[in-house]
């Protein structure tokens, strides 16, 4: 039996089963997960190989780019299993994809 959260658990369960309880990360993260055919090898309630810590996959928005105050409200067609390290990296990435560029807004005392 695989372990439950706490909460949102009919929200959770369909991404989970839609994903076969493995992170559904293709890369968004950084990592081109060559050796796993593209998509990230960790499972719900797996092992870390490094440091052996259990691996909890999240349902969370399939376009990390999401603003949380949206990401609440998908429903579960709209979510995907991460697991912690790909979900945060991929958020990384989106919020550095859409930052502006440094020359592109004013300084603090350019009038």
């Amino acid at each position: 039996m695989k372990s439950q959260p706490l909460a949102a658990v009919a929200t959770w369960l369909p991404v989970m089963d839609a994903a076969g309880y493995r992170c559904q990360c293709a890369g968004e993260c950084g990592n081109p997960h060559a050796k796993t055919d593209g998509r990230c090898p960790r499972e719900h309630d797996g092992y870390t190989s490094k440091h052996g810590h259990l691996i909890r996959l999240m349902a969370a928005p399939a376009d990390p780019a999401t603003p949380s105050a949206v990401a609440v409200t998908l429903p579960a067609s709209g979510l995907r299993a991460w697991c912690p390290d790909c979900f945060g990296a991929a958020i990384r990435r989106a919020r550095a994809q859409t930052a502006p560029a440094a020359g592109d807004a004013p300084g603090l005392f350019d009038l």
